[in-house]
């Protein structure tokens, strides 16, 4: 019933190559090139995106404690009663 859907105009005077998906090499310079190239992009980003979470994790530790200090009563409100 007509063309598939990326097929389904003519294009003149552009040609496409592609490989194989069985001539490709599935990880090629993984261990040679990615594990460093991992490494320096961490590094170049750690001091920009660790800082905000180390404060907001500080904060909320802060918030708990000071939370569960308040939600205790005062020992010293109670020294009187019988």
């Amino acid at each position: 019933m007509g063309l598939h859907f990326g097929n389904l105009e003519r294009v003149r005077h552009v040609i496409t190559y592609s490989l194989s998906p069985f001539e490709q090499k599935a990880f090629p310079n993984y261990f040679t090139k990615g594990i460093p190239n991992l490494w320096r992009r961490f590094r170049s980003q750690v001091f920009r995106v660790a800082p905000p979470f180390v404060v907001a994790y500080v904060v909320y530790s802060w918030g708990n404690q000071e939370f569960e200090r308040l939600k205790r009563k005062n020992p010293a409100d109670f020294e009187n009663d019988e």
